[in-house]
């Protein structure tokens, strides 16, 4: 190795990297043993959402073109997966926390004090990246999520909040699905009557259900009135913008149209990939929710029913943000308006030609 040879350490910036630790509880004369992995955990979950908005902010850029082209479909998916890896480490991290005990957190919490996880600007902007809107919040003790920050990184997650969302482009994008209307088929229709055949054949069972009470029918023949009536969004745009002004959907009528689609026809070629995205994009909503509800759990073993160092609720507060943070709902709901394979409406050939990959020499 010559001078110019770079180094390990160097390149690593290491010795940065290793004096960062600083524990509190030293500074006042009783080092905690424990505040040392406190700090390590913290630091490691902030360099891995460096590592998720690097990623997503990668995806929306292939996404904020005009057409995106097939070639970047796998890179797209490649990069999800890779955020959806790190999420089960974050998970993960949350047990090494939890080798430390309530008694061990007691050594050093009060040196917290205000600082908390509510004051991580990184991860109010993977959220806001996401697509997470201020209305679907908490308020903060009656204050915005941005409250506690300070005023450099509030104008950073403020102005990420006021940018297109991974949610947007993805929006966009499904809107310019084809296949959906073409030449004389209206799949829509014929979709829309396989659906009430299904519908009707279930409700038929329950009516006729011998093993079921009267009032047993009579509920569950309700519920099928309700999915009826919700089936209606897919097919009616002014039935879908009353779904979405209620907050129950989120999509716009045809990329929610879109999604049905693509979720059905899945095992087309030309779709496998764009269903792939959809599954990873409910993968990240999912890990994100179950890192918060780990992460409430966690709080509840540690503090009980405290308040938390930045003047939260606690483990309360952190329950009611992870049922409020899903960005990707209206995916999770496309169950409810699929039908088996056997009542698909049969595609014409020409639409299925044209989303198979053939190689003539």
């Amino acid at each position: 190795m010559t001078e110019q040879d770079l180094y390990y350490a160097d390149y690593l910036q290491l010795e940065r990297l290793l004096d960062a630790q600083h524990l509190k509880s030293a500074e006042e004369g009783a080092p905690a043993h424990d505040e040392m992995l406190f700090i390590v955990v913290h630091q490691a979950y902030e360099l891995w959402f460096k590592q998720i908005i690097w990623e997503i902010e990668s995806v929306m850029s292939i996404f904020a073109q005009d057409t995106v082209d097939e070639a970047d479909m796998g890179t797209v998916v490649a990069r999800l997966r890779r955020v959806t890896s790190i999420q089960s480490l974050l998970v993960q991290m949350i047990a090494v926390l939890e080798t430390m005990t309530p008694l061990d957190f007691l050594e050093f919490r009060d040196h917290l004090f205000p600082a908390s996880g509510f004051q991580s600007a990184q991860f109010r902007v993977v959220e806001n990246l996401l697509g997470l809107r201020r209305q679907d919040r908490l308020l903060l003790s009656g204050a915005p999520y941005t409250s506690r920050l300070s005023e450099e990184d509030r104008r950073r997650v403020e102005k990420v909040e006021e940018l297109p969302s991974l949610f947007d482009y993805v929006e966009r994008w499904l809107e310019r699905t084809p296949f959906l209307y073409h030449g004389d088929f209206h799949f829509w229709e014929a979709y829309q009557e396989a659906v009430q055949r299904r519908i009707l054949a279930d409700r038929e069972v329950v009516a006729t259900n011998p093993n079921l009470t009267e009032e047993e029918k009579e509920m569950q023949l309700e519920e099928f009135e309700q999915t009826l009536e919700q089936f209606e969004a897919i097919f009616d745009p002014d039935k879908h913008e009353i779904e979405r002004a209620a907050g129950r959907l989120r999509l716009s009528h045809r990329a929610f149209q879109a999604a049905v689609f693509i979720t059905l026809y899945r095992d087309q070629p030309a779709l496998q990939e764009p269903y792939r995205l959809l599954e990873l994009l409910m993968d990240i909503d999912e890990g994100f929710t179950t890192w918060r509800y780990r992460h409430a759990q966690m709080v509840t073993r540690m503090i009980g029913r405290r308040v938390g160092t930045g003047g939260s609720a606690g483990a309360k507060y952190l329950e009611k943000g992870a049922e409020r943070s899903r960005v990707f709902a209206d995916l999770f709901a496309l169950s409810t308006f699929l039908v088996p394979r056997e009542d698909r409406p049969q595609l014409p050939e020409s639409i299925v030609e044209s989303m198979h990959f053939r190689y003539e020499a």
